[in-house]
């Protein structure tokens, strides 16, 4: 994680903007021009909606679970999600590198530690005290992590300033 203060602080922007902003002033806004532009002019349509608060709990209770079987659909059921999820995968740049946190600390560590004692097995060597007492601290750091523990410590938006890329997270 660099210090990327600028487009850190874009993507915040943008998230805020287009997940809560945008879309409660896009719902006030189709319902109140809808209304007072649409359904009020037209007699016909008032009858079935007499006031706002009436077209606001119709129009809720049919497009909710019109936008829920919508949502649905784009998960579950149609190709979009995936090759969403295939493009934040292909430029996700913990694809190839090490992740901070257990993967860092617990995972690559112990990937790493099964290949040299495969290679000392391998040539009839000896375990040292010192390659003993790291797989124990291994195997209580998985431990952790199987009880639902916590490894290191999550990075904070503080930390952005330094160059903590090799860091592990506990170092920051």
């Amino acid at each position: 994680m660099g210090s990327h203060k600028g487009f850190r602080s874009w993507y915040y922007l943008r998230i805020g903007w287009s997940t809560y902003f945008a879309f409660i002033f896009a719902v006030v806004n189709t319902a109140v021009v809808t209304y007072y532009l649409a359904i009020e002019k037209a007699p016909f349509l008032q009858t079935i909606f007499p006031s706002f608060l009436a077209y606001i709990g119709i129009l809720s209770a049919i497009g909710i679970p019109i936008l829920l079987v919508v949502g649905y659909i784009h998960f579950q059921r149609s190709h979009a999600y995936g090759s969403e999820a295939e493009i934040a995968t292909e430029t996700n740049p913990y694809f190839y590198k090490a992740a901070p946190g257990w993967s860092r600390q617990v995972m690559w560590p112990v990937f790493l530690k099964i290949t040299e004692l495969l290679l000392k097995v391998s040539n009839n060597q000896k375990l040292t005290d010192d390659e003993l007492k790291e797989l124990a601290e291994l195997q209580e750091k998985i431990k952790l992590l199987m009880e639902g523990e916590s490894i290191g410590t999550p990075r904070k938006p503080s930390d952005l300033s330094k160059n903590n890329l090799d860091l592990p997270d506990d170092e920051l």
